[in-house]
């Protein structure tokens, strides 16, 4: 008998009550999930053991599994591995002994939806079931669609890397744990977070995305858990700050690794007790927010040079997604370059451009030290400076294919190569390359990096992130 998908469509959902899987060997907690359960209008069937319970999904679909962590005839987390083999579209949560939270992340990681302490809360348990019942129908692992017209939010590419991302945020979406994004700047990590909200059981609540690195240390109390009227000089109304904001929903914290160490003490006993007290107010107020947090910095990194709580980190990072660069998705660039034009000739109401062979090929080539972001900044570029409706070699604005590349190269700044027998990697060798060409103009210019982007042949902004990606900050 085939394995039952674990979701009934959307249309007999409404005209049948859900079907909910108990799994558990203690007839007291069956018991009371039974009953509150069942006041909720929902059909309950239990199982007393891992055996039963994968015989019921054979033969049965469930809208929502619950299952305790032990069980007489093995662990709770093999039913979720099960599950998430078998039955993917059905949501699972953990029930877990007080102090067992490590049990608790182990399940989120296997792909459960999230979980409960024991004594079970019903007001947790109610919250749970409801937006356990409120997913999305999981989305179709096919290739997304290749209209830049779409409003849908997606990730294009038929690469490995792209596949395997769009499949890991397809999972994480049905699951409650925290998400930590990392990847370089400019590889999508806000729209990662942003497709993850959409696909979840809070796609109808709001997502709020909070640059950390933006907010000046004095404001960052107030700009996050809010404040009181007339709480302090300049608060001439209340303001409910980004957690409450977020309240239902999900906050998305980018540069998370630029809070300032007081902060993330404030930030981790938030996301502990769940509970947040506005500047000015005595009394603390519930939220419920997942939270996904994002930088480009290493953040395991940032905790052994003591510059991130090791606490927090691990409250964040329940599960890590890195986002590819772009440059280890080569095969993907001419589809994705080819919906950012059509997108910005739309934009600025004017015929849709195409490339030619040999465009494609440049752009193919080029390894984009600033990922899509830098993609879309050479496009937008060629496009101001290109009236043809075809793109060629020549009009492509690549920074390396014209003066970059010699202002950069080895012999512009009389450096010389390395000794045939190098073994440095290829991306070590030019990022030594690279820096060597930058600490020189530095020097020639006395640090004035105005001068030094000029002698380098490119914008200051440009050479920030360099220096920045290169570790140079800290000594120039």
């Amino acid at each position: 008998m085939s394995i039952a998908s674990g979701r009934d469509a959307a249309a007999s959902r409404k005209n049948a009550p859900p079907n909910i899987l108990i799994v558990d060997d203690e007839p007291d907690i069956i018991e009371l999930l039974e009953l509150t359960l069942a006041r909720m209008g929902m059909d309950v069937v239990s199982a007393r053991s891992l055996s039963e319970a994968r015989q019921l999904l054979q033969s049965r679909r469930f809208q929502l599994c619950l299952t305790d962590m032990r069980l007489s005839d093995g662990e709770g987390l093999d039913l979720v591995k099960y599950i998430a083999q078998f039955c993917a579209d059905l949501p699972v949560a953990v029930i877990t002994a007080h102090g067992t939270a490590e049990n608790a992340v182990a399940a989120l990681k296997a792909g459960a939806f999230d979980y409960l302490v024991k004594p079970v809360s019903l007001k947790q348990l109610r919250d749970l079931v409801k937006s356990a019942l409120n997913l999305p129908p999981m989305a179709a692992q096919s290739a997304p669609p290749v209209s830049a017209q779409s409003n849908r939010r997606v990730l294009l590419g038929e690469s490995q890397p792209m596949r395997q991302l769009r499949a890991t945020i397809d999972k994480l979406s049905r699951s409650q744990a925290a998400v930590y994004i990392s990847g370089e700047s400019g590889s999508g990590k806000e729209l990662a977070a942003r497709m993850i909200h959409e696909r979840s059981a809070r796609h109808q609540q709001p997502f709020v995305a909070v640059n950390c690195g933006a907010i000046p240390e004095n404001l960052m109390e107030s700009e996050f858990f809010g404040y009181k009227k007339g709480a302090f000089t300049g608060a001439e109304k209340d303001h409910d700050g980004f957690f409450l904001a977020a309240h239902g929903g999900t906050l998305f914290l980018d540069e998370v690794a630029d809070l300032p160490l007081a902060m993330q003490v404030k930030l981790l006993r938030v996301i502990q007790e769940k509970q947040v007290r506005r500047i000015g107010e005595s009394q603390e107020k519930n939220v419920d927010v997942r939270i996904i947090s994002a930088t480009h910095k290493k953040l395991n990194q940032c905790v052994e040079n003591g510059q991130f709580r090791q606490d927090l980190y691990y409250r964040l990072n329940v599960i890590e997604l890195n986002m590819p660069a772009l440059r280890e998705m080569r095969e993907d660039i001419p589809l994705i370059a080819t919906a950012i034009l059509e997108k910005l000739c739309r934009d600025a109401a004017r015929p849709i451009s195409s490339f030619t062979k040999g465009a494609l090929a440049m752009l193919t080539d080029y390894d984009y030290p600033g990922n899509v972001r830098e993609l879309e900044n050479i496009l937008e570029r060629t496009l101001a400076l290109c009236a043809e409706v075809e793109i060629g070699e020549t009009e492509l604005q690549l920074p390396n294919s014209t003066r970059e590349t010699k202002s950069l190269s080895p012999g512009a700044m009389n450096f010389p190569l390395p000794d045939s027998d190098s073994r440095l990697p290829l991306q070590d060798y030019l990022d030594q390359l690279e820096k060597d060409s930058i600490v020189k103009a530095l020097n020639l210019s006395r640090y004035n990096r105005t001068k030094a982007a000029k002698t380098l042949g490119i914008t200051v902004r440009s050479l920030r992130y360099r220096m920045e990606r290169l570790g140079l900050n800290e000594t120039a």
